[in-house]
């Protein structure tokens, strides 16, 4: 329906990150170094996926301040949980091998994270479930580290995530918003597919429109591939659906200020 589902949310970060710290022993690497500096240290990479779209289905421009809070929200919960998770795997066995030299800082950083959490403003935050979850996430990853320490030196990275978005049949890649509302796929075998935003409906949805109107903008999305134009939809609406590409794509500053979110 639109909606973020946190608990469920916690539940695959809490899976993922654990699946992450178990492979990394039996993991083979490029070079001697480096497999001694993963075992070392034991980073982590968990990321997502499709958060464009989730903005889309919500209503919410990606380049506007809400989207960006909503982000951080997002981020905030994923990074957090995959923190604490981390904190209580310590404590069963043990954090990673250099973390006692690096308590402090690493400790100080995680601090700075739950800070940046509590900072989020919440009027822009239009899902306070959400930020709630984050801020709490981080509570307890700060106070269970402290205990425990850390099992992994690194919890998360910001990836590009293209092809596990593909097969995910993800609309949107990383944090990225989408290419093209419309999209055409060369195939490897030959031949090519096209691709349309399957967000687009949802979105019309929660701003308003009635069926009727939403199949009428689709119709004319897929023949026109753009919503430009499109009958009876409100130009006030059309940021909801700006993307990288074409006549009204979003500025490069959109795409940083994002990654900063």
């Amino acid at each position: 329906d639109g909606t973020f589902d946190v608990e469920s949310f916690e539940h695959a970060v809490d899976v993922m990150i654990l699946a992450q710290e178990i492979v990394v022993g039996p993991s083979s690497y490029p070079t001697e170094e480096i497999g001694r500096n993963a075992r070392a240290f034991r980073q982590l990479g968990l990321g997502y996926t499709n958060l464009g779209a989730l903005l889309m289905a919500n209503g919410v421009a990606y380049d506007s301040d809400e989207g960006r809070a909503l982000c951080g929200a997002v981020t905030g919960l994923m990074t957090g949980r995959a923190y604490r998770t981390s904190a209580e795997v310590a404590g069963a066995i043990g954090p990673y091998e250099h973390y006692e030299e690096n308590r402090d800082p690493h400790n100080h950083v995680m601090r700075k994270h739950r800070r940046a959490a509590y900072s989020i403003d919440d009027e822009l935050c239009t899902d306070s479930e959400l930020l709630a979850a984050a801020r709490r996430a981080w509570d307890e990853a700060v106070d269970i580290g402290v205990r425990n320490g850390y099992r992994n030196a690194q919890a998360s990275v910001i990836a590009p995530t293209g092809t596990i978005s593909f097969l995910l049949d993800c609309d949107t890649t990383g944090i990225e918003p989408d290419f093209s509302l419309v999209k055409f796929k060369e195939l490897v075998g030959g031949g090519q597919m096209t691709i349309v935003n399957r967000t687009v409906p949802l979105a019309l949805e929660t701003l308003g429109y009635s069926s009727e109107q939403i199949k009428e903008i689709e119709a004319h999305l897929a023949v026109e591939g753009t919503l430009e134009g499109a009958p009876g939809l409100a130009e006030e609406h059309l940021p909801v659906f700006d993307v990288a590409v074409g006549q009204r794509a979003i500025s490069p500053m959109g795409h940083i200020k994002m990654m900063a979110a």
